[in-house]
Formats: C-alpha cells, sequence, structure tokens
C-alpha cells in the first residue's frame, strides 16, 4: 500500500486492474481527440503513473490505440452474442437494448472504436476493419441458424451488404444519438430493428 499527499493509504492496482485503468484513460482521450494529437505523456500523466510504466503495457502508441479498439469490440460482441434456438426476430429487441444499453455507459470507448477508421495509422484502420467483420459474422451467423431464414441466406452476397450497410446505419444513429439524446432508447432501437429487417427482407 502507498501513501498519498493527504495521509490515506492508496490500494496498489493489480495488472489488470492498471491495465484496465490505463484503456479507459485512453478511450476517453482517444474519443475527444484525432489519433495523432493523443499524446502518450498525456495518457501517463491523467493516469498518474509513468511514461515508462505505460510502455511497459503497450510498447506503442499503435498498440495502444489497437488495444482500445480492441476491448470495445470485445464487450460489443460479448454483449450481442446470440442465444441458441431463440429466434432472430425475438433477439434482435433484446440485443439491440443491451447494444445501446452499452453505447450509453461507454460513450468515450464506443467513439474511440468509431475513430478508428480515421487514424492515419493503416494497422490502427486494419484492426478496427477486423473488428467489424466480426460482428458482420456474428449476424450473419445468427441468421443462419435460425429455420426462418436458414444458412442459404448468410451465403448470399446481398444478404451480407445489407448486414455490412446496416452496421454502417446503427453506428451513425448512435453516434448522433449520443450527441443529441431526445429519442428514448426504446424509439432508437426500434428505428435499428426496422433498418435490419428491412434491409434482409426477402421481395
Amino acid at each position: 500500500m502507498a501513501a498519498n499527499p493527504s495521509g490515506r493509504t492508496r490500494r496498489r492496482l493489480s495488472t489488470e486492474e492498471r491495465r484496465e485503468q490505463l484503456l479507459s484513460v485512453g478511450a476517453r482521450l482517444f474519443s475527444e481527440n484525432p489519433y495523432d494529437d493523443v499524446w502518450i505523456e498525456r495518457v501517463a500523466g491523467i493516469a498518474g503513473v509513468s511514461r515508462g510504466l505505460l510502455y511497459h503495457y503497450f510498447p506503442t502508441k499503435r498498440d495502444f490505440f489497437a488495444a482500445v479498439v480492441e476491448r470495445e469490440s470485445e464487450r460489443m460482441l460479448r454483449m450481442t452474442a446470440a442465444v441458441p434456438g431463440v429466434p432472430v426476430r425475438e433477439q434482435l429487441t433484446a440485443g439491440l437494448d443491451a447494444y445501446l444499453g452499452y453505447v450509453r455507459a461507454h460513450a468515450h470507448g464506443y467513439r474511440a472504436f468509431h475513430r478508428a477508421d480515421a487514424a492515419g495509422d493503416q494497422a490502427v484502420r486494419q484492426v478496427y476493419r477486423k473488428a467489424l467483420a466480426a460482428q458482420e459474422r456474428q449476424i450473419l451467423a445468427a441468421l443462419a441458424a435460425d429455420p426462418e431464414f436458414g444458412p442459404a441466406f448468410g451465403e448470399r452476397a446481398d444478404v451480407r451488404l445489407a448486414v455490412r450497410g446496416w452496421l454502417a446505419f446503427t453506428t451513425a444513429v448512435c453516434l448522433e444519438w449520443l450527441r443529441d439524446p431526445e429519442p428514448a432508447r426504446e424509439q432508437v432501437r426500434d428505428l435499428c430493428a426496422r433498418a435490419l429487417l428491412g434491409a434482409i427482407a426477402t421481395p
């Protein structure tokens, strides 16, 4: 235990807790600033650690931002994972509720995640695009497992394109919702649900 200037003891963070703290600081800074304007020294200062310690966890700024993006991707995939045996139409409302709850609770991380595509660093952009591809595969797998749609449905090029477009649409809606939270979450959820079902509807 270390003492702070006020004389109270401060618990030493575990390795995982420190890493999580640094990623949270990074998510906030990357959500508010372009990639090139985020300095490792500022991250270390806000977190109250040395620059050397931060580099111990993340050797480069590229590694640091990539870790922020990967953390947010893993959160989103966990929250929206399909439930085997439950029809897609029933899961869609619950999945979007969880997703929108995440967007609101982790606004900095969500914004930082979607800033990655604008980063000048190609390696960071590749991490972001890999994360989007994982979301797309998760949705297509849920459609393929649903008897209403079936395996062949998820293999259609037009369906893959519709799902990819829907992800872009949902991202744009959520980012705007964070700027102007006037619509209730239920309204945003229903808008996104209708958009997906409409995009994949068979003529």
